[in-house]
């Protein structure tokens, strides 16, 4: 009884080892779901690979045709006593393995592009986050301090919060056609792209951090004498700062959400320009590896950066204990 409890306590943090069980386990469950779609027959596998044309002479060996298809060239075979074709059944092309998968992982960082236009996958990486770093940064410069300006003052709040509510719904990429207009075909709408995506949702979200500051703080601190910047640079800031970096966290996991779209805009380039090649190119072990990567790459940095917040703010584990 008492492990159910354990297991199921409400707004209490788990044991470090049963939180850690249930961290595996998310990670592993998707990828059993794809290992027994990819490796047991019955369960779906809806094409056929064929291993032996035989008398069928549109069929190439590894060619994937339909099941219905298959079985239908090898009656008719059967019947004119010809030689039947030999198939095993097999996924879409687009529905790589996972080992598959795991090969691309090594191949694409060793494999020279095919073209001397096109980049390494490093090189397409990095050049993905240097988009979002821009983006990010520019966006956090003006973001910021605005929402800190909505949260603590009403004058800032109404003079600009209604226009950035309305705002907010239009999506991103609409504007791409206006940022490569006026910043041309190169990096600068990317930028922009994740600097629209990422700025109004982010003056929003930092101002209702701000409201959520203790009041009688505040109040404290105008009893004292405190100016206008004494109290936003003394009481405001350091009140919302574990806050503040929780948000900015979350908030940079929405610009990789934006990425992808950023990226096709004006000339293609990064990761997309790699993924939309091997899309081309039937290669979808590599799209499956580069899509893989960004997630990982953006896990890498969420987990770095919370670290790094336990080192800056360690009076917040305290209170989460």
């Amino acid at each position: 009884m008492s492990n159910t409890v354990q297991w199921f306590a409400v707004r209490r943090a788990l044991p470090q080892r049963q939180a850690t069980v249930l961290t595996v386990f998310s990670f592993l469950l998707p990828l059993l779901v794809w290992a027994l779609v990819s490796y047991v027959p019955f369960l779906w596998h809806p094409k056929v690979e064929v291993t032996q044309p035989g008398s069928v002479t549109w069929f190439k060996e590894g060619m994937l045709v339909e099941r219905p298809v298959f079985a239908e060239q090898r009656q008719l075979a059967l019947e004119s006593e010809a030689e039947p074709p030999e198939g095993k059944r097999a996924n879409p092309v687009y529905l790589p393995a996972p080992h598959e998968v795991a090969v691309a992982f090594y191949t694409a960082f060793t494999t020279e592009p095919k073209r001397k236009s096109e980049k390494w996958l490093h090189e397409s990486l990095w050049h993905s986050i240097t988009i979002i770093f821009w983006g990010f940064v520019l966006s956090s410069l003006v973001g910021v301090p605005l929402g800190i300006l909505c949260g603590t003052y009403a004058l800032f709040s109404r003079l600009n919060e209604p226009f950035i509510e309305f705002f907010r719904y239009l999506p991103a990429p609409a504007f791409g056609a206006l940022a490569v207009a006026v910043l041309g075909i190169h990096d600068g709408p990317k930028i922009a792209i994740i600097f629209i995506g990422t700025f109004f949702q982010q003056v929003l979200i930092v101002a209702n951090t701000t409201r959520k500051l203790d009041v009688s703080l505040v109040e404290a601190a105008l009893t004292l004498g405190a100016k206008r910047l004494q109290l936003l640079y003394r009481v405001v800031i350091p009140g919302i700062l574990p806050d503040l970096y929780r948000d900015q966290r979350i908030l940079l996991g929405w610009a990789w959400t934006y990425l992808i779209v950023a990226e096709l805009i004006g000339t293609s380039s990064g990761i997309t320009w790699f993924i939309t090649q091997q899309a081309r190119y039937k290669n979808f072990d590599n799209v499956f590896a580069a899509i893989i990567m960004i997630g990982i790459i953006g896990l890498v940095c969420d987990l770095l950066l919370a670290k790094l917040g336990k080192r800056l703010f360690p009076w917040e584990q305290h209170k989460e204990q």
